[in-house]
């Protein structure tokens, strides 16, 4: 039980953050939080700390725990190892290929289109990030599937640091190109977009953009 309790806080903490409703640097109160989820502060301190191994918390002594504020040259890492590690994905999935796997990826694609349409914020964001997972999931790596979920989730905090515009509907735009070079089962050409794709969202990012303060119980309601 407490260890379904420490998951669910560190569940709920994590679609806070990649969801850009606490931002870089917000102070993370245990307190706050124990009284939030009604849990001992022991618990929260067992969710930060595992947030902390994600790279998403960051732990201060003596000072508590802040959401993660990645530098540029952070951010620069992120989608230097997403590029090297996507671009074998993309490759590997080419080679593996079948028609069943192109029709999930084009449901998938489908609902992204659906929630930049509708301006669903969440919808959104969750499903974009999580177009590069199902790639990994559809080939049955869940171990690379788990990587991407972590390189994303740190990506969400570096995009809404230094993003300096709405990229959604063009990310959408690049992953329809993709799901097209797949299902052609044109590697090259896959792999070159996909490449394009992260550059394209790294290019976007404005590295001296100030960001605005930030309240956890607004984040969490």
């Amino acid at each position: 039980m407490q260890t379904s309790t420490t998951s669910a806080i560190v569940g709920d903490l994590t679609r806070a953050i990649v969801e850009h409703r606490l931002l870089p640097g917000a102070k993370l109160a245990e307190q706050k939080l124990a009284d939030h989820f009604g849990v001992s502060r022991t618990l929260v301190r067992q969710a930060l700390f595992q947030l902390s191994q994600k790279r998403l918390v960051r732990l201060a002594p003596a000072r508590g725990a802040f959401v993660a504020a990645p530098s540029a040259d952070e951010a620069r890492q992120v989608f230097a190892v997403r590029r090297m590690l996507e671009a074998e994905m993309t490759r590997a999935f080419v080679r593996e290929v079948t028609p069943a796997r192109i029709r999930a990826l084009r449901e998938h694609v489908a609902r992204e289109k659906a929630a930049v349409d509708g301006a669903d914020v969440q919808d959104r964001t969750e499903l974009l990030g999580d177009f590069h997972v199902r790639m990994a999931e559809l080939m049955g790596n869940q171990v690379l599937a788990q990587m991407l979920q972590e390189l994303i989730s740190r990506c969400a905090l570096i995009t809404l640091m230094y993003q300096s515009a709405d990229e959604a509907a063009h990310s959408h735009d690049e992953h329809a190109e993709i799901v097209r070079a797949l299902a052609a089962r044109d590697e090259e050409r896959a792999v070159r977009l996909m490449d394009a794709h992260l550059l394209h969202v790294q290019d976007s990012l404005m590295f001296d953009r100030k960001l605005p303060p930030n309240d956890i119980s607004m984040a969490l309601s």
